[in-house]
């Protein structure tokens, strides 16, 4: 074993008594570090646990599709629905002309809906404030829903003003309990209907209960429900992803035909068009952004943890300042006082350091924990990179804010150090 390797043990060694010589000194001085590291770990992984959970809610509702809203979008916001505002310029003829495969060859699922609140009564159970959702027979294959009973409503019904209704899991259980729901009428809106079927349960979608819902066929919901000739979305489901660029093209080309929006006249585009993909990138974006930015301000308490570092040394310093003086007398150099106090800052962050990761690790588990008992699918993120970074912040904040006191000591004059009181 070489003499530099045990000279460097013996400062390690003699760094690490210090501190522990005075524990709970050593403890606060740690603290500020420990907050800083265990801030970062906690916000990288709640946010990352938070990212997931967003972005597999929009791949549950399908990467393959692409959601039509009446409005124009501008280039900065969001379109004029997302703010309540009815807009009325897309049609169920409009969702049957891009059912036709010479409009748009690469869809293979075209679901238009006209949605509203209603009271469904069955008997004396009562829902008030039901979502019905008028759609179209394409809605359980474009949008992931399974046949738990009976059937969905067919493309007749859907065209004929059908008065058949297919409930949610959520709101077969709330209305029937135990009893057998298909087959049975119930009411909305003192019309009678009959239901025909029972979709599987498919849960929380972006925070929405997606089995508390009641389907009818779209004609049924706009002459018998609602009163209204337009609808508020359509949604498409393409053959492949690789298809959706052209897709959204021919989508385009069909509506701009149907509204008379001719590129000679001006006239704008009076819908939105947007995929789910689309969607997907850009909430990974702005989560991403978010929470390194958060990230950021939490590692601004290193910063604090480093400068109370600092104090703390240059206190030890001027406490240690005869033990510097004897040392100088009887041959250390100024290197080696100066080793000396880095090392014992380094091992104070350090230490902060590992206890933070150890503490935002726990309590990032128990957010994940907590999650999942609520039924989020929240993953617990453990990222050995952000482990691998808090230890080397840790590790510069010891040596940038140790060197000032670290300097300070190596130039004490040996003689004044030996008359210091």
């Amino acid at each position: 074993m070489s003499s530099e390797y045990i000279y460097i043990l013996e400062i390690i060694k003699n760094s690490i008594k210090s501190l522990l010589d005075n524990k709970r000194r050593t403890l606060l001085t740690t603290l500020g570090i420990i907050i800083g590291v265990s801030s970062v770990i906690i916000i990288m992984a709640i946010g990352a646990g938070a990212q997931g959970l967003i972005l597999g809610q929009v791949k549950k509702v399908g990467t393959d599709l692409i959601g039509i809203l009446p409005g124009k979008q501008e280039a900065d916001g969001p379109p004029a629905t997302a703010f309540g505002i009815v807009i009325t310029t897309l049609t169920y003829e409009d969702a049957l002309a891009l059912r036709d495969k010479k409009n748009v060859p690469d869809a293979i699922g075209i679901v238009a809906h006209n949605s509203g609140m209603a009271t469904v009564s069955w008997k004396d159970n009562k829902i008030e404030g039901a979502n019905i959702d008028g759609c179209t027979v394409d809605m359980p294959s474009a949008e992931k829903y399974q046949i738990e009973k009976g059937r969905f409503f067919n493309e007749a019904e859907e065209r004929g003003v059908a008065k058949v209704a297919v409930l949610g899991y959520t709101t077969a259980r709330d209305l029937f309990g135990e009893n057998e729901p298909v087959g049975q009428r119930i009411k909305i809106k003192n019309q009678s209907f009959e239901v025909i079927g029972v979709l599987a349960e498919k849960g929380k979608i972006m925070m929405q209960d997606m089995d508390s819902y009641v389907f009818i066929p779209v004609s049924s919901m706009q002459r018998l429900i609602t009163g209204v000739r337009y609808v508020n979305y359509i949604r498409l489901k393409v053959n492949d992803e690789n298809n959706l660029g052209k897709a959204k093209s021919d989508i385009a080309a069909t509506l701009r035909d149907r509204h008379n929006i001719k590129d000679k006249t001006g006239k704008e585009d009076d819908f939105t068009i947007n995929s789910a993909a689309d969607a997907l990138k850009t909430l990974k974006t702005v989560t991403d952004s978010l929470r390194f930015f958060l990230a950021a301000m939490a590692a601004l308490s290193l910063l604090v943890g480093g400068i109370g570092i600092m104090n703390i040394m240059l206190i030890r310093v001027a406490q240690r300042t005869r033990e510097i003086g004897l040392r100088k007398a009887v041959g250390a150099s100024g290197w080696d006082i100066k080793l000396q106090f880095l090392v014992e800052a380094i091992n104070i962050t350090v230490l902060g350091g590992l206890i933070g990761i150890a503490c935002g690790e726990l309590v990032s588990w128990l957010v994940a924990i907590i999650a999942k008992t609520l039924g989020y699918d929240w993953a617990f993120v453990f990222s050995p990179i952000s482990i691998a970074i808090s230890v080397g912040v840790s590790m510069a904040i010891g040596l940038i804010f140790g060197l000032y006191p670290s300097n300070k000591a190596a130039k004490l004059s040996p003689i004044e150090a030996l008359r210091y009181e």
